[in-house]
């Protein structure tokens, strides 16, 4: 990490959403990982939420925390593989205004061969920014969270970060 301690860290408000047909508070490893590295990082955990894998109620999820001004980024677990159940990518494809970020997928996947191998091309790990806030859509094992948090989004969401970083860009995301 190119860390540049003469700038100041800018903690953002993150909203964490598991995908999932089965997890339930008690039983949702992944969630409870990212949100403890959010805090860990010194962000604010802005909201917590478990939505079923269906594209309709996770775009409706994505629009509420997108509309509301507190939070700046989502990061999602779950959802992004090939099953038929797994719909996080086509849920992020109805929010209106939504640009990909095209290399967080593509480095999440780099990152996943280095711990699963070859089996990463089963990931359909993916970002977006919509109306002036991130999401990014993690795939929903403890090991995917690992490889997405600690080796894109810690570096990327923290202000310090150089030769650039996210944050630094959330000032202009909503230029037309």
């Amino acid at each position: 990490m190119a860390i540049d301690e003469t700038r100041v860290f800018k903690p953002i408000t993150i909203a964490v959403l598991t995908v999932s047909d089965t997890r339930t508070p008690d039983t949702d490893t992944s969630g409870d990982l990212l949100a403890a590295r959010v805090g860990g990082a010194g962000h604010t955990l802005a909201a917590r939420a478990i939505v079923k894998d269906d594209a309709k109620r996770l775009a409706a999820q994505f629009d509420a925390w997108i509309d509301d001004p507190a939070i700046d980024a989502v990061v999602s677990t779950g959802g992004t593989g090939l099953t038929g159940r797994d719909v996080t990518p086509e849920a992020l494809a109805m929010i209106a205004g939504a640009r990909e970020i095209p290399g967080f997928g593509e480095l999440f996947r780099w990152l996943s061969f280095k711990s699963i191998g070859t089996s990463t091309v089963q990931s359909r790990a993916c970002a977006v920014v919509a109306r002036g806030t991130y999401i990014f859509a993690l795939p929903g094992s403890n090991g995917a969270v690992k490889d997405g948090w600690d080796g894109i989004l810690a570096e990327q969401l923290d202000s310090r970060n150089r030769p650039c970083n996210f944050v630094e860009l959330m000032p202009r995301l909503k230029e037309v």
